[in-house]
C-alpha cells in the first residue's frame, strides 16, 4: 500500500496554492505550501518531505534553477514540476535539470494526483523492496545494488531513482546494444515522466555528466547510431567502499 506522503507545494499563485492544497488534503496527503524559493528553503530546513511540487514560472529564482540547485546539493527528493510552458522542449529541460515528472498547466487535479501517486510509488517501492544483492564495478566506479548507490573510489555520487535504474539496466548488460524502447521497457517502473526516446537521451546525458571524464567523448555509455546505446565497462577500479 502506498503511503499518502507529505508534499511541499511551491507556487507564487496564492489562489492556485490554496486550491491545490485543499484538493490534495482531501485526497489524504499532508500539504505545506511556499510562495518562493526562499520560503521553500525554510520548509526544507525544518521538515522532511516525500515530494516537491514545483512551479516553473516564479519571480526571482525559477523552478528550473531551483530543481538544478537541489540536485547539485545532492538532494534525492522527488520533484514534479508544474508549468504553463507545456512544449516538449520545456519538458525535456525540466527532466534535464533533475525533475522526476513534468505536468503542464492547465491540468485536471485527478491527473496530478495520479502523477503524484506514480512518483511516490516508485520512490517507496525502491526504498522498501527486497534488496538486490551484489554490485557492478566499472572503471573507478562501484554500483552497489543493495543500497542503490554509486561510488567513485570512496566518494558517493548521488543518483535519482531513474538515474540508478537506467545505469543498472545499462551496466547489467555490458557490450549489448540497447535501443531506447528496450531501455524504456527495462525501467518500466520509472517512465511515467519520460517523454519517449528524447527523455531517455536526456537521462543518458545526465549519467554521462556523472560518470564520464569527458561527456562529449564518453568511455562507458557509448552511442550506437541508429540503434541505441552500449555500455563499455572498461577496467575495474579499486576495492568497494567500506
Amino acid at each position: 500500500m502506498i503511503r499518502r506522503g507529505k508534499i511541499l507545494l511551491v507556487d507564487d499563485d496564492a489562489r492556485l496554492r490554496a486550491m491545490l492544497q485543499r484538493y490534495l488534503e482531501n485526497q489524504g496527503f499532508s500539504v505545506h505550501t511556499a510562495a518562493s524559493a526562499t520560503q521553500m528553503g525554510r520548509h526544507l530546513e525544518r521538515e522532511a518531505y516525500d515530494l516537491l511540487l514545483l512551479d516553473v514560472m516564479m519571480p526571482g529564482e525559477d523552478g528550473f534553477s531551483i530543481c538544478q540547485r537541489l540536485r547539485e546539493q545532492q538532494s534525492s527528493l522527488p520533484i514534479i514540476m508544474l508549468t504553463a510552458r507545456g512544449h516538449l522542449d520545456d519538458r525535456i529541460q525540466g527532466l534535464a535539470v533533475g525533475a522526476d515528472d513534468y505536468v503542464p498547466k492547465p491540468f485536471e487535479p485527478e491527473e496530478l494526483v495520479a502523477r503524484i501517486r506514480a512518483v511516490l510509488r516508485r520512490s517507496q517501492d525502491n526504498s522498501t523492496a527486497t534488496p538486490t544483492s551484489g554490485f557492478i564495478d566499472f572503471g573507478s566506479f562501484h554500483l552497489a545494488l543493495d543500497t542503490r548507490t554509486l561510488w567513485r573510489d570512496r566518494t558517493e555520487i548521488p543518483l535519482t531513482e531513474t538515474e540508478f535504474s537506467l545505469l543498472h539496466a545499462l551496466a547489467g548488460h555490458p557490450w549489448q546494444t540497447l535501443s531506447r524502447d528496450r531501455l524504456l521497457t527495462m525501467i518500466h517502473g520509472q517512465t511515467e515522466g519520460i517523454p519517449g526516446a528524447r527523455g531517455i537521451d536526456v537521462f543518458i546525458s545526465r549519467l554521462r555528466r556523472l560518470i564520464e571524464d569527458d561527456p562529449a567523448r564518453p568511455r562507458h555509455i557509448q552511442t550506437v547510431w541508429g540503434k541505441g546505446y552500449v555500455f563499455v565497462p572498461g577496467t575495474h577500479g579499486g576495492p568497494p567502499p567500506a
